[in-house]
Formats: structure tokens, sequence, C-alpha cells
């Protein structure tokens, strides 16, 4: 399993974000966009206040807007001028409320007004206390990107075999993205001891969409806060949250998985090594260089069957530079496990429905 920060060091960001951070409403028809040699400002009129645009913010201006993301590039690199014309265009005839998520004094996120914010903060205070009285739990791996928080849990107490030597763990993964990439969602984990990688169970995953009231108020351009009625409703979520994580770990789910695992284990690869893992780029866009390493993996390891394939994906997480991208190989795997055919060739592109996952406490 990829390493990301210390839990210190996560918390020092994560306050330092809050301190760091605004997120204002704003009606489209007050906002005008500008591009400049040190890339695109958006302004709002009447609050003499302007800001940088982050590449994710662009992207979502795009897509809000209805400007095809590839003709949106070209404007930025090749027409400037052409772009601000575009933008500002739609923007006044769009006649609807964004929310502005704001970070170093640049646009990291162009949202909805009903966006409902479930920060990192709040969400860690939520859950490591949780986490902390949880026996035999420790956070093994834990990061802040520009677009996600991870938690990586592993319960050290909840452990079983697949094959004499082979041994693995329970664990669980929270996932949090404040600029609308994705639900907070709770999904388990498994964690091979061997060689310490971690696997995404596909199935018996939560999720909780960043979706609430509109945001009512009427002034052309305000800056949010946490006021009391926000504080009490993101209180109650929480304290859900907190509960699912309570019941993350399961033995029956785990015990489940690990079957799962060692029926893998008597699934022949139906290829040749080099075919599979061509074939598991063409479903998943996998990079030559995570190829070559998956490969190089499989190989190593002499298993040429559905486990040999999962474990070898699990394996070069941990030597991709990028972390989200390390979390996405280890769903993957999880993807591979779930497959219900003979063949790793079929296989579904991440990013589906998740099978809820219901409370119950584990034992």
């Amino acid at each position: 399993m990829k390493q990301g920060r210390t839990l210190e060091e996560l918390g020092t960001e994560l306050q330092r974000q809050r301190n760091a951070r605004q997120d204002f409403v704003a009606d489209s028809r007050t906002l005008t966009f500008a591009t400049e040699d040190g890339g695109s400002r958006l302004s709002m009129r009447g609050k003499l206040l302007d800001f940088g645009v982050n590449p994710l913010a662009h992207q979502q201006i795009s897509t809000r807007l209805g400007i095809p993301l590839r003709y949106y590039q070209r404007m930025q690199k090749e027409a400037p001028v052409l772009l601000d014309s575009n933008v500002n265009n739609w923007l006044q005839q769009s006649r609807d409320r964004r929310m502005l998520r704001i970070m170093d004094g640049n646009v990291r996120a162009f949202l909805s007004d009903r966006y409902r914010r479930l920060d990192n903060l709040e969400l860690c205070a939520a859950v490591l206390p949780i986490i902390k009285d949880m026996k035999g739990a420790v956070i093994e791996s834990c990061e802040i990107t520009d677009t996600h928080l991870y938690l990586k849990v592993i319960n050290r107490r909840m452990k079983a075999e697949v094959t004499v030597g082979d041994a693995v763990q329970a664990g669980f993964v929270i996932t949090n993205s404040e600029v609308g990439l994705g639900n907070l969602t709770v999904e388990p984990m498994i964690f091979r001891l061997v060689c310490r990688n971690g696997m995404i169970v596909k199935d018996f995953s939560q999720k909780k969409r960043h979706v609430g009231r509109q945001v009512e108020n009427y002034d052309t351009a305000y800056e949010l806060y946490s006021d009391e009625t926000l504080a009490q409703d993101d209180k109650a979520f929480f304290m859900k949250v907190a509960d699912t994580v309570r019941c993350a770990v399961d033995e029956s789910k785990f015990m489940l998985t690990v079957g799962k695992m060692q029926e893998a284990m008597q699934i022949p690869l139906e290829h040749q090594p080099m075919e599979e893992v061509r074939l598991l780029a063409d479903s998943f866009n996998l990079t030559e260089n995570e190829q070559g390493d998956i490969f190089r993996q499989l190989f190593l390891s002499g298993d040429n069957t559905r486990y040999g394939l999962l474990n070898a994906v699990t394996a070069a997480s941990q030597n991709v530079a990028d972390y989200e991208r390390a979390t996405e190989l280890e769903r993957i795997g999880g993807e591979i496990l779930a497959l219900p055919g003979k063949s790793a060739a079929p296989l579904a592109l991440p990013g589906g429905n998740v099978t809820p996952f219901r409370k119950e406490m584990a034992s």
C-alpha cells in the first residue's frame, strides 16, 4: 500500500486549508472571466474580489457552460480572447447561482449552489476518535490531495489465510472530495501481509452524496459560513458516518471476500500474461509504465491465475508516484476479483454503482 502523509502531517495540512479557504455563492451574471499572461481570473462584481482558476475549476466551468473541453483547452492555448468571450457570454445567459470554493486565492471548484459542503476537517474530527477506539484498528496510510482525502484503516485483529502462509487482514478506506469529484464513501479493503498490498473491495460500500438544500440568500454574491443550522445538520450527518465506520469491518463480509480470493486462485488466465495485461490496459486505460510494472509483478510471482493478476495490479500501485492513481489501481484489483467469468478480458470500467453497505455491528 502506497504511503502518504503521517497523521500529524495530515492534521496540520487540514488546519492550514481550513484557514486558507473561502466559499462564495454568486449569481453567474455577476461573474467576469479574463485570461492574462499568468492564467485565467474569475472576478465577482460588487465584491472587488478576483481569483485565479485551477485546472479542475476550468473543467467544471467548461462542463457547466456546455463548452466542449477539448475546444475550451484549445482556446486557452491559442485564442484566449475568444475563450473569455465564450465564457462571459454563457455566464450571462445561464442565469443560475454557482458555489465558488476558494483555496489559496484560487477557484478550486465551480459547483452548484445545492452542493453540500462535507469537509475533510469535520470528517476527520468525527471518525478518528471512532477509529482510535476500534480494537486492533490502525491507520495504515492517509493522504490529502488537490481533490480527495484518503484514510486507509486496517484491523489487525481480523485476519485470515487465503492459503498457507498468505495472510490477509480486513480494513476499509474512507474517501471524500471537497471539490465535487465524488461522494463521501466508506469502502471495504483487504490488506495482504506478505507484500503489504491493499485491495479495495467492490462490494459492500457506503456512500453519501454532496447534495443539500439550495442556499437561501438573494444577494448577488456573498460568502458562505458554517451557520448554526448547517452545523447542526453536519453534526447529525457525521454521527451517521461515525456509525457506518464502526460497522465497516464486518467479519462475515470479510470472509466472503477471502472466499472469492481463494476461488480466484483456481481460475487460470485464459491468455498469455502479456496479453492479459494488454486487455486489462484496454479496459482501465493503463499507461505503458503501469502495464510494464504489472507484467513484471505477474512474471516475478509466477502466478498465472486471476489471483496472481489482481495481486500484480495492487503490487504495482506501490510504484505509482501519484497517490490518487495508486488508489485507483487498488480499486482495479477489486474489480478483477469481482469478475463473474473465467477471463480477465471482459472487464467493466470502474465507477459504477456500489452496493449499499448494511449497517451491521462487527463482531
